[in-house]
């Protein structure tokens, strides 16, 4: 006889065990389907936990405290001698947290009476689906009431770059690296490339980043993306704009890399090169022809607000449907489908998901950029007060970048905070709370912010949409 359960969930990354679980606590039967091999054992957690988000922060972290051991301890009267790095021993640091993870949501699982299916879930018509074991048992078809899609996403392949995973690779070979290399290519400046690009300079590399747009990270807010390019050029990141890559070649363990701009054709050889140049949803052999469920016309999943596929009771959650590629986004996405198929009115508010960069400083921002604002037409304003104003970011020797807010001129609601800075991907949660509850400027205004705190800074920020800010000179706009 069939297995049976109230859900099946088809993937068990961030959004695939969230909403595995959310069901589970509604008191919904049901089985996650998960077929990734991690270090030579199943894994749950998807690409976040286990090559994406997680990892590359532990290396963000180790890779900050190297640098700062090497070139700023000094002037907080810190002697070190001799630093060093053990890239081997940051490695398996990485491993132990992403290890702990992991297992932790195995644990959940069990807790949750989730039943975990170790292996390849592929949805049929009439919401059934085909398990394939992992360990190479019988294929079996397991019937189920709902179906919730959570495959998640993929690097993005190019022709002109073809990962071999030794000398060019992925963002998850990028984790892998047994040593710092001496040149080191990145195509692609977005967040991977960014954040996997700043690691491996701070650990030494020469690193060049060549991005085939003219804009730099053109999503987010352009005061914003300015003083970042400013501030990791002085990091050494050699980031190009404008410059398509045309073709590689790879020679004794180097590979050239020949490129096209608006200086013509030029060429750079690097020891190792990361491509990243976006992700792509997982579709590939996750449904069959009848199924039922439509692609749209870039290839995601087609869903309503609520993450509903045309056929009735399969959902689609996460990297495989609109919006931006967000491990939270996939999480609330996951939470809102298990509570609507148990009846509730649950939503997301699309209009407020934050988004994070982690070089250093942090990048991070909610809401509507002042561009966005702008091609609106209606009337807004802006606040910014720069982190060299506020006393514990000096003292705490992180005094780069600023935070801003954008808000409506008429109404005084919040439109958009975007932070450049020391925490910026805590400090940003401010701002989203703000925006969730419909606040305005002077409501920040009439707050109390803690001293000395960098939350100061937010205060000051908002007070500055009204020429108020206390510690930066502010002069007011002509009418």
């Amino acid at each position: 006889m069939a297995q049976s359960f109230d859900v099946v969930v088809i993937g068990g990354g961030p959004g695939g065990y969230v909403s595995a679980i959310r069901c589970a606590q509604l008191g919904l039967s049901v089985a996650c389907i998960e077929e990734r091999v991690h270090k030579g054992k199943p894994a749950l957690g998807g690409t976040c936990l286990n090559v994406g988000c997680i990892p590359s922060k532990a290396l963000l972290d180790s890779s900050w405290k190297y640098h700062e051991a090497k070139t700023s301890f000094a002037a907080h009267g810190i002697s070190v001698k001799d630093v060093g790095i053990d890239v081997p021993a940051m490695i398996t640091r990485k491993d132990e947290v992403v290890k702990q993870l992991t297992g932790g949501i195995a644990s959940l699982f069990t807790a949750n009476k989730v039943t975990w299916l170790k292996g390849h879930g592929k949805l049929l018509a009439g919401k059934q689906v085909e398990f394939t074991a992992a360990d190479g048992g019988a294929t079996e078809v397991i019937e189920a009431q709902h179906v919730i899609l959570a495959a998640g996403s993929a690097p993005v392949k190019i022709p002109v770059a073809v990962v071999d995973n030794e000398t060019i690779v992925d963002s998850t070979g990028a984790l892998e690296f047994s040593a710092v290399p001496k040149r080191l290519g990145v195509i692609g400046a977005g967040v991977i490339g960014l954040e996997l690009g700043s690691v491996w300079a701070r650990l030494g590399a020469e690193v060049v980043v060549l991005e085939a747009v003219e804009a730099f990270l053109p999503m987010v807010d352009q005061q914003i993306a300015k003083d970042a390019a400013k501030i990791l050029a002085k990091q050494g990141l050699d980031i190009r704009l404008g410059c398509r890559v045309t073709g590689t070649e790879v020679k004794k363990g180097k590979v050239t890399v020949t490129y096209s701009g608006k200086d013509g054709e030029k060429s750079e050889s690097f020891d190792k090169l990361i491509v990243a140049v976006g992700r792509a949803p997982v579709t590939q052999n996750l449904m069959s022809n009848d199924c039922g469920v439509t692609l749209d016309e870039r290839r995601f999943i087609a869903v309503n607000n609520w993450c509903q596929t045309v056929v009735p009771g399969v959902y689609a959650i996460g990297d495989l449907v609109r919006g931006p590629a967000l491990a939270h986004k996939a999480m609330e996405e996951g939470v809102m489908v298990a509570e609507r198929i148990h009846g509730e009115q649950a939503q997301v508010n699309y209009d407020a998901i934050p988004g994070v960069i982690y070089t250093h400083p942090e990048i991070a921002w909610v809401g509507l950029t002042e561009e966005q604002a702008k091609a609106r037409g209606e009337p807004y304003k802006t606040g910014v007060v720069p982190f060299a104003a506020n006393g514990r970011a000096l003292a705490s020797a992180e005094s780069h970048g600023m935070v801003k807010f954008v808000a409506d001129e008429k109404t005084d609601r919040m439109l958009g905070m975007h932070v450049i800075g020391p925490q910026a991907s805590e400090l940003v949660h401010q701002g989203l709370i703000a925006l969730e509850f419909g606040a305005t400027m002077e409501d920040l205004q009439l707050m109390c912010f803690g001293h000395p705190t960098l939350s100061e800074t937010v205060h000051e920020a908002a007070l500055a949409t009204d020429y108020r800010a206390i510690h930066i000179a502010q002069r007011k706009r002509a009418k």
